[in-house]
Parts: C-alpha cells; structure tokens; sequence
C-alpha cells in the first residue's frame, strides 16, 4: 500500500486543484445566467407587442436559464465535495504529526459500571476512540463506539478481512466520508426508523383512482372553456371543490408532511452512501455480506431511496402557494403525494433499518480501516487456539511516538497471572493500558502495535481507575471493594476473561492492603484466571514461589549521577530499586 502521508499530500493537492478550476467555472456559469437573464428581459419587452415572438424569447430564455441553474448547482455541490475532502486530507496530516486534541473524544461514552470503558483511555482527551475515530454520522460513531466496547471474541478473522480490504480502498472511504458529511441530518436514523414501522396509512386506492379522475376532469373542462363551449367560470367553481376534497384530509396530510420534511434530507444523503457501496466490488465475507443486505428484489436500494426523496420532494412542494391553490384545487395533488409516501412506507418500512445499519457499518469500519492504512507496520494477531492468550513480539503502545516508544516482549499463557512491581513512573501503568489495547484492538479486528502477535481470544475486564461516589454515599474504599466483587462474579460466571488490575485496595491501610491483595490474587487463581496485577507491594510478589500459575515481572529504575533513568522494558522477576523518596528529595518536597 502507499505511504499515508505521501498519499494524503497527493489528495490535498489534487482536491485544491479541482476546487479551484470548479470555482472558476461557477463564475462563468453565474455571469452566463445573468447576461441570460438580461438578454431575456430585453428580447421580450422589446417584442411585447408580438406576444408570439415574446412568449418564444421567454420560454427558450427561462429554458436556458433553468439548464444553466441546474449545471451551476451540480458544479456547486462537486466543489463542495472536493473542499470536505480538502479538510479530510489535512486532518489527517495533523492527526499524523500527533495534533488531535481537538476531536470529538467520546468522553460521554465512558461508563463505570462497563468491564474496561473507564480505565484504559479508550474515550477521553487525547484517548484511543479521539485518535482513531472518522465517522461522518451520528449512528456511524455510536456504531464504533460499540465495536471497542463490544468484548466480542467471535468471527475476529473475518472482521480482520474487512479491515484489511478497506484499508487498501482510502480513495473510497474518503468520498463515502465526504459525501456522509456533506448534508446535515436533523433527526436521527434512529426516530426515523420508529416512525415508518409505527405508520398507520389514511389513504388507499379509491382515493388515488379519484385524484386521477379529477385530473382529468379538470383538463377537460379547462379545454372546454377554452373553447368558450362551456362557461370558462365553471373551471372555478370546480377548483373550490377540489380545495374542499384537499381540505377533508388536510389535518392528516399535514401530519404526514411534518414528519416526512424531517427526513428528507436523512433519506437523500443514506441514497448517495448506498449508491457507493452498491457500485464498489468488495471481496471479504463481511463486507459481502452486508452488501447483500441493500438489495431488495433486484433494485438497488439506492434507487428505491432515490425514488422516496422525490416522492418526499413532491409533498414538500405544497409549500408553494400556486401549486397548493391550483395543485390541489385542480389535481388533488397533496392526496396523490400523500399516497405515493404512504406507498413507498407500506413496501419498504421493515427494510429501511437494514439499509441504515448498513450505512453506519460501513461509516464505522472506515475508521477501523483508516487506521490500519495509517499504520502500515503493525500486524494482525494470529488468532489461535494453542493455550497461549498473547505471545506478542516488540508491543507498545499504538498511541505513543513511535520515535520514544519503548516496546516489550510479553508471553503470558492461559490461566497464568502476572505480579509487575516497578518504581514510580516506570511504565507498570502504560504496560498495563498497552495489553488492554491489545485485547481490545484485536477483538475489534484491528492490527496490534507489535512486530507479530499470536492471540488467543478472551474478553477484557479490568479495575484501574475506582472512584468515590458523592450521589451514592460511598467512600472510595467502598467503590473499589464493589468493582472488585465485580470481577469475580463476572469471572464466576464466565473465566474466559482477562483481568487487568492496578494497585488494588489503595483505600486502606498497607497492612489490610497486603492481606487483601494476596487474597484477591488467591481467589483469582483457584478460578482459574488469566491476568496482571500491577503492585508496589514487593510481599505480594511471594506468591508466586507457592502457586505455580503466577509469575513475577517488574520495571525498572536507575539512580546513577543522583538521576534517574529508566529503560520501560518489561524484565522477569522482582523490582528492588523503588523510588518515592528519591522523588520527594529530588523535588525538594521533604
């Protein structure tokens, strides 16, 4: 694949140039309509008398106009497109250089009570879900939102095809991306959803059949006074009769049109995002799959939606004063409309969520697929069922510079448990949120921050970041004791969990802390557990000379010089340089 920087700047420039030419094009079709427009005026004013030849000018003047509008507005919406990708390809460049601070960071989607959500900066300022996330839809954000949350060990490697197949596509994510953003949806897919499936229509054949009657009606007695048989006044009369027909619906027709101009535009913009799914050859399962999902009898689902938003289009022009008085009057125009939406909702109601969830799918895996193209080094983990859970060469952690980015080697086994002790600020905590991301990324499908990886599915679980509750009346003690019960009972029910802890029992005092952790660590182990404690509590660390299943690792810290140096390698064995005094010194603290 090509190189992601030297592929952004190529858009970047490409998409300025195209902006550009398009913008000189629109001057020239706007100085064409107005010298149309003046042309016109003076051909007819100047022929008034010949009303002929006037009607003539006017009708090829407002043809022509009407042709130059229509390309003047193609042109306007092209640009707009090339100018959304203009800020696609330098956003991307900026994230590149480590500016994206300023993205939506999800921090609304950080739950307390979910297994992993709070405590391994997946959603947050300068989190995981800020720098990877690209979504252009509401329900496309919530969708990824699910897929890191999910815990979903099933059908890795088919979620890891789809990634990879989108990943060598970054001219197709970026239109679908610019086209998603690129019309601003007022209701969610969501309520529009529960709108179709509760619709109750009010109109049926009989009355459709009476517009068409009407209509015809209307034409023929207009022709008829034309031609002075009948009294030309009669044609009046019969248009307050079809106001008066309009009028017995209208409460109703002014309901349906309220919640259909609600999504007018949510349905045009979803026919443009299916058209490019529909036109693009995909070749792994998933994405197959949800291909399939968008045909319905052999129509494209995209021209079905198509089809709907000029229907919609049809009804939103009762806003028009003429059309409304002599539309209805005349045709019954608003019951015909009426009963074309309520047509298109009786076929396709129970498909429309199909095709929407499809939408955010896609709109989803093109973040995940984005960052695999964005980082082109990192691997996919082989997904095996040998009983190691991670033996991952050279893994760090995916949002760190890869330029001061240390990494480790980690060979954990299933139903092993891992005590790291290290000084403060040696990397036990970024050790611990880099395995968590492991487990994370590679449930979701995506490649790891590693040289290679062999990995054996489990869900994540973890306690890192325990609060006290004011609104709860619990003491922090109190919470951390909760989130531990927690753990267990969740591992009681399921083991096929990893559990990542750090420093538990921080509430009290270091001698319950010692007995509590040893405990914790015990009760863990009889169940069978796979995991990592994170401690500064070396006695902890004797556990491991009388349970087979744990084993002590530790990072490191040096005073040489009166400094400290630290190398952030994971090594075997126990710390025994800790360093909080030092600090406090060093800092003139104490």
């Amino acid at each position: 694949m090509q190189n992601p920087n030297t592929f952004y700047k190529e858009q970047l420039d490409i998409n300025q140039i195209e902006s550009k030419r398009i913008f000189k094009q629109l001057s020239l079709y706007s100085i064409l309509r107005l010298s149309i427009f003046v042309i016109t005026a003076t051909g007819v004013y100047f022929t008034f008398q010949n009303w002929q030849l006037a009607l003539g000018i006017g009708v090829v003047g407002m043809a022509t106009f009407l042709f130059l509008l229509s390309r003047y507005t193609d042109l306007k919406s092209k640009r707009n497109l090339h100018k959304r990708l203009i800020v696609i390809n330098e956003d991307e460049l900026k994230i590149a250089q480590g500016d994206f601070y300023d993205r939506l960071d999800g921090k609304e989607y950080q739950n307390p009570k979910h297994v992993f959500s709070l405590d391994i900066d997946i959603f947050g300022k300068g989190s995981f879900f800020q720098f990877i996330n690209r979504t252009a839809i509401k329900e496309g954000t919530q969708k990824l939102t699910e897929n890191l949350l999910a815990n979903n060990i099933v059908n890795i490697e088919a979620r890891q095809q789809a990634i990879k197949e989108l990943a060598t596509l970054p001219k197709w994510r970026q239109n679908y991306a610019a086209i998603a953003q690129g019309v601003e949806v007022e209701h969610s897919a969501k309520s529009i959803i529960a709108w179709l499936k509760d619709y109750k229509p009010f109109l049926g054949k009989t009355q459709y059949w009476l517009t068409i009657g009407f209509s015809v009606a209307s034409l023929g007695l207009i022709g008829l006074g034309i031609a002075e048989i009948i009294p030309i006044s009669l044609a009046g009369y019969w248009l307050l009769l079809g106001l008066g027909i309009t009028g017995l619906y209208l409460k109703k027709i002014n309901n349906l049109a309220q919640h259909t101009g609600r999504a007018k535009e949510t349905f045009r913009q979803y026919a443009l995002l299916l058209h490019a799914i529909e036109t693009t050859t995909f070749k792994s399962e998933l994405l197959q799959k949800k291909q399939k999902r968008i045909q319905s009898e052999g129509i494209k689902a995209s021209e079905i939606f198509s089809k709907f938003s000029k229907t919609l289009d049809a009804l939103d022009n009762r806003n028009n004063l003429i059309s409304a008085i002599f539309g209805n009057g005349l045709l019954l125009i608003d019951i015909r409309s009426s009963y074309n939406v309520e047509k298109w909702i009786t076929q396709y109601a129970d498909k429309v969520e199909d095709w929407f969830d499809v939408v955010t799918f896609f709109d989803a895996f093109n973040s995940l697929g984005n960052y695999a193209f964005n980082h082109q080094e990192f691997t996919y983990p082989i997904i095996t069922e040998e009983p190691v859970t991670i033996c991952a060469e050279e893994l760090g952690h995916p949002l760190l510079n890869s330029e001061k980015r240390v990494n480790s080697n980690l060979k954990l086994k299933e139903e092993q448990f891992f005590i790291i002790t290290g000084a403060n600020m040696a990397g036990k905590s970024t050790f611990l949120r880099t395995v968590a991301l492991h487990i994370v990324m590679a449930n979701v499908g995506l490649p790891v921050c590693a040289k290679q990886s062999k990995y054996k599915p489990i869900k994540l679980i973890t306690s890192m970041r325990t609060t006290d509750s004011l609104t709860d009346d619990s003491s922090y003690f109190f919470s951390e004791l909760t989130r531990l019960k927690f753990v267990v009972d969740t591992i009681e029910k399921d083991k096929n969990y990893f559990i990542i802890l750090d420093e538990i029992l921080k509430g009290t005092n270091s001698t319950d802390k010692a007995i509590g952790s040893r405990k914790f660590v015990e009760k863990l182990v009889k169940l069978n557990a796979t995991g990592i404690i994170a401690t500064h509590d070396l006695s902890l660390t004797e556990i491991e000379t009388e349970l087979e299943a744990v084993k002590n690792y530790y990072f490191d810290a040096e005073i040489i010089n009166d400094e400290l140096f630290f190398d952030y390698k994971l090594k075997q064995g126990v710390c025994q340089n800790m360093n909080a005094s030092f600090l406090l010194k060093k800092m003139e603290i104490v």
